[in-house]
């Protein structure tokens, strides 16, 4: 059911991402951290708590993060072999905490809460949906290899940066402007924001 409900989500989208620019094994194992601790506390909620927890907030700050890993991604940066042995943990502890945040209120961790809340098996269903999880990640982190070897450089970032921003915005509007402002004024205002950061770009590279 997990790898199911995880095909086309964000989080696979971003572990296509993340591939693009880490190494997949690094990539892979801050997934693997991530998602076996996210679940984890998903089926504590699942067990103890019910299904009951409002995570507007959290998803909120998900979104936030988002949107600073596609700024992040559109910034840039290069390192050399020896430099990038010496920060091998940094790949892993970016990745990690990007999909711990992201998953927060995903389909995929209510799905789990769920889970955990129907049947008395907290290790069973922690394995499961982590075991899940990681293959339909491994999916979008081949994709991001051999769209890395394939697509110009330039244009895998900026294809990045963009699945990043746009569903920080949606986030966002999801978890708590959807309140204060229509979809219409959202939209608008995501595509002004990205115009912006192109323009910026732009002239930053004169």
């Amino acid at each position: 059911m997990v790898v199911l409900a995880e095909m086309g989500d964000k989080t696979q989208l971003l572990a296509m991402a993340f591939a693009v620019r880490f190494p997949a094994g690094s990539v892979m194992l801050g997934v693997f951290i991530a998602t076996l601790l996210n679940h984890a506390l998903a089926v504590a909620l699942g067990t103890y708590l019910g299904t009951s927890f409002n995570m507007d907030i959290i998803q909120a700050v998900a979104a936030g993060s988002f949107i600073l890993f596609g700024l992040w991604t559109l910034r840039g940066d290069t390192l050399s072999g020896e430099e990038k042995r010496k920060v091998f943990l940094g790949p892993v502890i970016t990745v990690a905490i990007a999909f711990f945040i992201a998953e927060m209120g995903d389909k995929t961790q209510l799905a789990t809460v769920a889970l955990a809340a129907r049947y008395n098996s907290p290790l069973e269903t922690l394995l499961g949906t982590t075991t899940g999880m990681v293959i339909a990640d491994a999916l979008g982190v081949y994709i991001g290899v051999v769209a890395g070897k394939r697509i110009p450089e330039r244009f895998v970032k900026w294809i990045s940066a963009m699945i990043f921003i746009i569903f920080g915005f949606a986030g966002l509007y999801s978890s708590l402007l959807h309140r204060f402002i229509s979809l219409p004024w959202m939209v608008g205002f995501a595509g002004l924001s990205l115009l912006l950061i192109w323009i910026a770009l732009k002239v930053k590279e004169r």
